[in-house]
C-alpha cells in the first residue's frame, strides 16, 4: 500500500504565516489528519481549521484522532514519550490504511516548523519504517514561533557574533556555563526562568504569536515577571490553551 504523507508547517498560528510551499503542498491532499486532544484544546483544531478555511481546496476532508492519554509527570520521562509517540503511531497507520488507502496523499498541518520541538516527523519516522506501508515521507518546513516572536518584538535573536541557545523549560536549569547569553526557551508551562534567570536579565515573551490574541511583553525579570504570569494565567483560562515562547538574555557583566 502506496501513500504519501506530508508534513506542512504551518507558523505559530495565524493563516498569513503559511509560505507558498505549505499553499501548494494543501492543494491535493485527500485527507488532513489531526489529533484531538480533546475539548479543553478544541481551539487547536479550530485554529487549524481557520487555516484550511483560507488555504485548501474545495471540499477537504479532515478526519479526527483521538490522542493516546500520557502521563505529565512520570518516573521516566524519555520512556513515557517513546511509549506516547508508539500509540500515536498505531492508531495513525490503521488512519491510513483503512480512510486513505492506496495511493492516497494525507498531511498534518504542524505549528511551527516539524524540525523544531514536534513530534510529529519522528512518528513519520516509524510509520515509514512498517513492513505494511510504503509510506513517502514530505516536509514542508514552516515559520518557526523563535522567529515569529523576535519578529513581533523587532529584535535580532542575539548580539553581535553571540551564539542562541534553543531549549525548554524543563531543560533551562541545565543550559551549560557559558551557553545563557542568548536563550530560546519553548514549552514552559511553568514559566521557569522565575528559577533561573536574574533580576537583571532581559526578557521577551510572546503568546499566540500572528494571532489576533497575540500578546507581547518585554523588560527587566525583575519587573515584568508578575505581569507575564498573570497574562499567561488569563490567557489560558479565556481561550482554553496557551502556545508561548520567550527569549532570555543574559545581562552583560
Amino acid at each position: 500500500m502506496r501513500i504519501t504523507l506530508r508534513l506542512i508547517g504551518i507558523g505559530p498560528g495565524g493563516p498569513r504565516q503559511l509560505t507558498l510551499q505549505a499553499i501548494d503542498a494543501m492543494a491535493d491532499v485527500d485527507a488532513f489528519l489531526a489529533l484531538d486532544k480533546g475539548a479543553v484544546k478544541s481551539g487547536l483544531l479550530d485554529a487549524r481549521r481557520e487555516i484550511l478555511e483560507h488555504h485548501a481546496p474545495q471540499g477537504y476532508s479532515v478526519i479526527e484522532i483521538p490522542d493516546p492519554p500520557r502521563d505529565r509527570h512520570p518516573a521516566d520521562y524519555d520512556a513515557e514519550v517513546r511509549r506516547w509517540h508508539a500509540a500515536r503511531a498505531d492508531l495513525i497507520a490503521r488512519i491510513l490504511t483503512e480512510q486513505v488507502g492506496d495511493g492516497g496523499v494525507a498531511a498534518f498541518l504542524v505549528w511551527g516548523d516539524p524540525a523544531l520541538y514536534d513530534s510529529t516527523l519522528r512518528i513519520a519516522d516509524d510509520l515509514a519504517a512498517r513492513d505494511d506501508l510504503e509510506l513517502s515521507v514530505e516536509v514542508i518546513p514552516g515559520v518557526t514561533s523563535a522567529s515569529a516572536l523576535t519578529a513581533a518584538h523587532r529584535i535580532v535573536a542575539h548580539r553581535i557574533g553571540e551564539p542562541i541557545h534553543i531549549t525548554t523549560g524543563r531543560r533551562l536549569a541545565d543550559t551549560p556555563a557559558g551557553a545563557d547569553g542568548n536563550q530560546i526557551v519553548m514549552l514552559d508551562a511553568d514559566l521557569a526562568f522565575r528559577h533561573t534567570a536574574d533580576a537583571d536579565d532581559h526578557i521577551w515573551w510572546g503568546a499566540y504569536l500572528g494571532t489576533p490574541d497575540e500578546i507581547l511583553i518585554e523588560g527587566r525579570v525583575g519587573d515584568v515577571t508578575d505581569t507575564i504570569v498573570a497574562a499567561r494565567t488569563e490567557a489560558r483560562e479565556r481561550i482554553g490553551w496557551i502556545m508561548d515562547i520567550y527569549l532570555l538574555r543574559k545581562t552583560r557583566s
